[in-house]
């Protein structure tokens, strides 16, 4: 039996985020992967595993869509674990602050922290209802050092570690823990393309314990102890994973 067995796991980004839908999915839970693009190579990675997966297309910003997400996630058998994974990053430009205007500074806010707390105020009447449950945040680990050309996004990122500490502890007495991961610079599918990185990698590399690019599998094992039972006494923490840059 799965750690996740009989549990039923909504991941938002989830066109980014396949491989934590499938490892959710491997674990034995049901999972809802949503996204504002196609969801379909997640939910097919899903279903060649054997697994039970429903995609559907939503915006973490749109109340209507986050409504419609709660319900199917409660007609799939429940909402015992939410994964806030949607985020603007690997499309981004890096550029020194004062050439950020203000709305790409707004669109970063709105989508990478309002959007996880428009989330949690859409899931948790149905988690109370159901006695508890797990939410996982990806934060950043640029939070931690400030790193020159992403300022917008880091203070996203920094403002969704604020909300894992207070949903935490808002939620403890509720039976629903709430954590985050920070991790570093992941190679990703989306980022691999971004020239605008290319300058980050080697040195990121260097300044790690460990010396080796960071990939998406690098995350799975601390997503599935978040959201096991295994956590069940660690809320409104950040788990920092990114092969030891930052040693906090």
């Amino acid at each position: 039996m799965g750690r996740l067995e009989g549990k039923t796991a909504v991941i938002t980004g989830a066109a980014q985020g396949a491989l934590m839908a499938k490892a959710m999915a491997e674990a034995g839970a049901k999972v809802l992967v949503t996204d504002v693009q196609d969801t379909g190579k997640a939910v097919a990675a899903i279903s060649d595993i054997g697994g039970t997966a429903q995609g559907m297309k939503v915006d973490v910003t749109n109340n209507d869509d986050l409504a419609a997400m709660v319900d199917t996630a409660t007609a799939m058998g429940g909402l015992d674990i939410m994964v806030n994974n949607a985020s603007i990053f690997a499309t981004l430009t890096p550029k020194p602050f004062f050439e950020i205007s203000d709305d790409e500074f707004d669109l970063l806010m709105r989508v990478n922290a309002r959007g996880v707390h428009q989330v949690m105020r859409a899931i948790v009447p149905t988690m109370i209802q159901a006695g508890g449950g797990k939410v996982i945040n990806i934060a950043s680990g640029t939070f931690y050092y400030g790193p020159p050309g992403l300022s917008h996004y880091t203070a996203s990122k920094g403002a969704v570690i604020a909300l894992t500490r207070c949903h935490g502890r808002e939620l403890g007495d509720k039976n629903i823990q709430v954590n985050a991961i920070a991790p570093g610079l992941t190679e990703s599918e989306g980022l691999a393309s971004n020239a605008g990185f290319d300058m980050a990698r080697g040195p990121t590399v260097a300044s790690r314990s460990i010396k080796r690019d960071m990939l998406p599998e690098d995350l799975l094992g601390s997503l599935l102890y978040l959201a096991s039972s295994d956590s069940d006494f660690v809320t409104g923490q950040t788990l920092n994973v990114d092969g030891g840059k930052i040693n906090l």
